[in-house]
Formats: structure tokens, sequence, C-alpha cells
């Protein structure tokens, strides 16, 4: 794993991707529990069953009602808010699937909060991991994802086949 920020980075939206399998959770979390990172991050309601749940829970995990429309963006930008140092991993995927675009409420917490994306990868090709990269995001959602779709180009998730390598529907 490579922990290329600086230590004045103490909070921020800690992107992960690509998510393509079961393998990115627990690789990713035992990788940032070595690195000592102050976690907190987004989980799939149907998973909270005990006893997987007290895991869950004490790991950083954070439920979510994926069929409810809810006000978890707001809650997630409070958490930031409130704390010292904190970063709130999303796979902005939502999902181990292929998908046409990601979700984009990681960019609206970072906005809100003025924090640092920090981009993190599993690269199941090299068998290496971390987070290097960071930016400030611009509020131009098109130009922050290119710059982050030319970061993940050439990153290879367990099952490659199901990474959308163009992050957003381009407009003609």
């Amino acid at each position: 794993m490579n922990m290329g920020l600086p230590s004045h980075i103490r909070k921020g939206v800690l992107v992960a991707a690509p998510h393509t399998s079961n393998w990115d959770f627990i690789v990713g979390l035992a990788g940032l529990f070595v690195m000592k990172t102050k976690l907190r991050y987004l989980i799939k309601k149907e998973v909270w069953v005990f006893p997987f749940s007290i895991f869950l829970k004490w790991s950083g995990g954070i439920p979510v009602d994926r069929s409810q429309p809810n006000q978890l963006t707001d809650d997630l930008i409070a958490l930031l808010n409130n704390s010292e140092e904190l970063f709130l991993l999303f796979p902005p995927e939502g999902t181990r699937s292929r998908v046409k675009k990601w979700k984009t409420g990681f960019y609206r917490v970072a906005i809100d909060t003025k924090l640092p994306l920090v981009l993190g990868y599993l690269d199941f090709k090299r068998k290496e991991g971390g987070y290097e990269e960071y930016f400030v995001p611009s509020g131009d959602l098109h130009a922050d994802l290119e710059k982050m779709e030319k970061y993940y180009d050439g990153i290879v998730g367990k099952h490659p086949e199901k990474f959308n390598p163009e992050f957003y529907v381009r407009e003609s």
C-alpha cells in the first residue's frame, strides 16, 4: 500500500475505485487499518445483519438504504464538518457491477465541505493499492471527473470487465 498524502491533510473524501469485488472491502479495509487511517465508509444496509453488523459498526461502517431517498449526503457533510480527523470512503460506482456513470454524492460532499478528494485505488494486476493523489474539487464536475478518469486509467480491479473507465456520460 502506498500512502503519499502530506501530513497536513487530516480529513477528506476518499474515493475508492475501481469497485468490482467483495475483495475490495476486505483488502482495502485491512490496508487502511494498517495505515491507521481514521475512516468511515458506506455499505449497503442489507449486509447489516448480526453478528457481521458488530464488525461493520466497529470498523466505521455507515449503513446505506439505496432504495429510499434520504438526507444521507447532508448527514455525511455534517459528519466531516464536525470531525477534526476523518476520511469518508466512497465507492462512487455504488455497486460492484459495471455502471454507465458514477454516483456524484462523493463530489457534493467534497464541494460542500471544501475538503480534498483523495484518490484511492486497489490494483489487483500490480498487487498494490493506496492513495497518492488528491485535489480540492474545482466545482466543474465534468472537468474534475476527467482528471479522475486519467488517474484511474490503467488501474485494474479484481474483475476488470466490471469497471467502466469513462465515469460519466458525456453530453454531445
